[in-house]
């Protein structure tokens, strides 16, 4: 068995704004495995400047990885720090055992049965770029509508939520809004109070990671609920996870598998979620239609149908080809179309 692993650069069709910067390209990895006919892939998602393994010794530890399943050994320890590669083996693996390269979970997602409803993305540009896009994804049949707010001037991105809701109600269209932690502490509330008005389903990390005392204070008194994205990174362990919930109390929190170390560490987040009554869905990363793929398809065998965050496959001008299509606020797998992804 042969185990390698290959860097990628996906370049974006235009630059994507968010509250921490622009985004023109974004880096991500290849875990590739190869015995005689059988192949395998799997995508380490790494996120710079926002994963919790964006260390300078990636690459190293991603080839020490690689040369440890060759030899048959187990990974775990070598994973435990760094969730975009713990990501990238879990499914490497399942892309290795199962029929096909790229049938990781056989749901009804995967037979073209049953597509899995997502909210269309807006980014951050001038307020009438965001306008734009806004009205075109509602004309394309989304539904739900997640925006990025934070970076612009607050009286303009609520000038355009009240557009929308002139036009739309709560009923016709859901909007969720991701602040990417651009509210400072002191002003989060004030602000919260105001967009609640606007009938939000929810805010993304309204203040910025590593303040729990502020953010349980700020779960606990918000007219709006708040689901926690940012929070999560790097919270590896069973019991801080537990604590993180029991502290802080979200009405939400959001799962992106790349950040947070693969399918089994998101589904321990379900768990504990569950068990005290916060709700959650799930979003990509900012991954190829290689990871993108992946994390459908284990959406998919979760039996949510909450709208998904897994619709940015289309982003970038140097995607890897794919049967997964976004129409009408829905990601379909089409099998009438071919995966273009040589090993």
């Amino acid at each position: 068995m042969q185990v390698d692993f290959k860097k990628y650069t996906l370049d974006f069709k235009r630059p994507s704004g968010t509250s921490r910067g622009i985004l023109r390209q974004k880096e991500t990895y290849f875990i590739e495995i190869i015995d005689g006919n059988r192949c395998g892939v799997g995508e380490c998602g790494l996120f710079r400047g926002l994963s919790y393994d964006d260390v300078p010794d990636f690459e190293m530890q991603l080839a020490a990885v690689c040369n440890a399943l060759e030899a048959g050994e187990d990974t775990s320890a070598l994973c435990a720090n760094y969730p975009s590669i713990q990501m990238g083996v879990e499914m490497a693996l399942l892309s290795f055992n199962s029929p096909t390269p790229f049938q990781l979970f056989d749901t009804a997602f995967s037979r073209n049965q049953q597509p899995i409803p997502i909210n269309g993305l807006v980014w951050m540009g001038d307020i009438a770029f965001m306008r734009q896009q806004v009205f075109d994804k509602i004309d394309a049949g989304f539904n739900c509508i997640k925006l990025k707010i934070g970076a612009l001037d607050f009286a303009e991105e609520c000038q355009l939520l009240t557009e929308i809701r002139e036009r739309y109600s709560a009923e016709e269209v859901t909007l969720r809004v991701d602040a990417n932690g651009a509210f400072t502490a002191c002003e989060a509330l004030d602000k919260l109070k105001i967009l609640a008005t606007f009938d939000l389903h929810s805010i993304e990390q309204p203040i910025a990671a590593g303040q729990p005392e502020a953010l349980a204070d700020l779960c606990a008194k918000t007219p709006l609920p708040i689901a926690l994205d940012e929070e999560l990174i790097g919270v590896l362990q069973h019991d801080d996870k537990s604590r993180l919930l029991d502290k802080i109390k979200p009405q939400y929190i959001i799962l992106k598998p790349s950040l947070l170390g693969g399918f089994a560490a998101s589904e321990e987040w379900i768990r504990l979620a569950e068990e005290r009554n916060i709700s959650w869905w799930v979003t990509s990363a900012l991954e190829s239609n290689i990871g993108l793929n992946a994390i459908a398809q284990w959406t998919a065998s979760l039996q949510t149908f909450t709208p998904q965050g897994l619709g940015t496959g289309s982003l970038f001008t140097n995607n890897i080809d794919s049967p997964l299509v976004v129409t009408a606020g829905v990601l379909r797998y089409d099998n009438s179309l071919s995966w273009k992804y040589h090993f």
